[in-house]
């Protein structure tokens, strides 16, 4: 573990009232930049850099979620027009972007028209928690299209057999692709927690439990490298990407990004599991916390520079070094909960040094929200993630520490 700024220590303080309220303006801030990406057609469009909608890419259903779940927590917060814009992403859930013949949710759109038909896990994984967030946030609508997005997971994506999801059909959910994604089975697990939030039904939580197990089980297997790729029988593709080790979604290597994001979510999990009773959790604390310090030994400032690495090959070694905004998020959401549950230093000062971090390099207060990239030297950059596409990640970073831990952030705001 590195050593706590101790600037930081003072001003980044995980549990001080003034460092909550520099939380709750940065939130503000983020949610009102996000506002520009609502398209007068439909769904939420992809912002560059300066928050200005990107002319010629279609809109995404994945970023259409995201922004929609992000003003779900923003009504829950109270934070004034959140309504309208939740109310603009269920609109084109339910229209724009539905396939109202062969079911599910395209890809992306445009001009009224789908641009990719195919039906994927990681997109749908975010229709489930965009209407979860909406249906805890009480908006018209939300819980009939949340029933409808657990029900196309149930039907098409839900692989009893192997406790996990598959990954990619044709539009008619007739052809199966054979790979298989951890990064859509992760996202699935934070959809899951979060129809079980809104829902209460147990079985969306056990299932979280089931993929959650099997990821931790890789990860331990790889000296806690998780694999990304899979083949259909669910046995690791350790090359996969060798070629385009800089893939936004499917890189070669290991994300140290998603050791944090799963060691999070594991929490999540944990705590949701313990409200109810009755199911053995000490593996999914050892769990989280090895995650958690493998990610920081092989991430972490690794290379000269401070920042988070992208990923590394199977002996450790950097592969990528550009420093993504999402990592650092993700970073900051697992020292909080990682501290929230065991009280301990090491994660209240690296969270403050995080902090810090983010501050100094990753938040744009000049443009607006916050560097999605920067390099290796923390320049801003654009190389694997143009523009600024939405405030998720960023927001959410900002929520974590002032909320009790549950399944979802929706149902932790609802309840406070």
């Amino acid at each position: 573990m590195t050593s706590p700024d101790p600037p930081a220590l003072t001003r980044f303080a995980i549990d001080s009232a003034e460092h909550h309220r520099w939380l709750e303006a940065e939130g503000r801030r983020l949610l009102d930049f996000g506002r520009a990406a609502a398209l007068p057609d439909g769904g939420f469009g992809w912002l560059d850099a300066r928050g200005t909608v990107t002319d010629g890419l279609p809109a995404r259903l994945y970023v259409t979620c995201r922004m929609t779940h992000v003003y779900a927590l923003g009504t829950l917060l109270g934070v004034e027009g959140s309504e309208a814009l939740v109310d603009h992403g269920l609109t084109a859930l339910t229209g724009l972007f539905r396939d109202a013949e062969h079911g599910g949710w395209f890809g992306s759109v445009a001009d009224g028209e789908p641009v990719d038909d195919t039906k994927t896990a990681y997109p749908h994984a975010f229709v489930v928690l965009a209407a979860a967030g909406a249906t805890i946030a009480r908006r018209p609508g939300a819980p009939e299209l949340l029933a409808e997005a657990l029900d196309v997971e149930e039907r098409h994506f839900w692989d009893d057999g192997a406790g996990m999801v598959v990954e990619s059909w044709d539009r008619t959910f007739t052809t199966l692709d054979a790979y298989r994604g951890m990064n859509s089975a992760m996202h699935t697990v934070e959809a899951f927690l979060a129809g079980y939030a809104a829902t209460g039904d147990d079985r969306w939580l056990d299932r979280a439990l089931r993929i959650t197990r099997r990821a931790l089980a890789n990860a331990r297997d790889h000296a806690w490298r998780l694999p990304e790729h899979y083949d259909a029988d669910w046995r690791p593709l350790l090359e996969h990407n060798s070629e385009t080790p800089d893939d936004p979604f499917r890189p070669y290597g290991s994300t140290m990004g998603h050791w944090l994001e799963w060691s999070r979510l594991t929490l999540h999990l944990r705590a949701a599991l313990e409200a109810r009773g009755g199911t053995p959790t000490d593996d999914l604390l050892d769990g989280a916390r090895r995650l958690f310090r493998a990610a920081v030994a092989e991430g972490w400032s690794v290379d000269g520079q401070p920042g988070f690495i992208y990923t590394v090959d199977w002996a450790g070694n950097p592969r990528v070094r550009q420093r993504l905004h999402w990592v650092m998020c993700e970073a900051l959401g697992a020292a909080t909960a990682l501290w929230s549950v065991t009280g301990e230093d090491e994660y209240r000062d690296l969270y403050a040094t995080w902090w810090g971090y983010a501050d100094r390099y990753l938040i744009d207060r000049v443009d607006g929200s916050w560097h999605h990239e920067l390099d290796v030297a923390n320049r801003p950059a654009q190389t694997i993630r143009p523009g600024k596409a939405d405030v998720y990640h960023a927001l959410q970073a900002t929520l974590l520490p002032r909320l009790p831990l549950g399944p979802a952030l929706a149902s932790s705001l609802a309840a406070r």
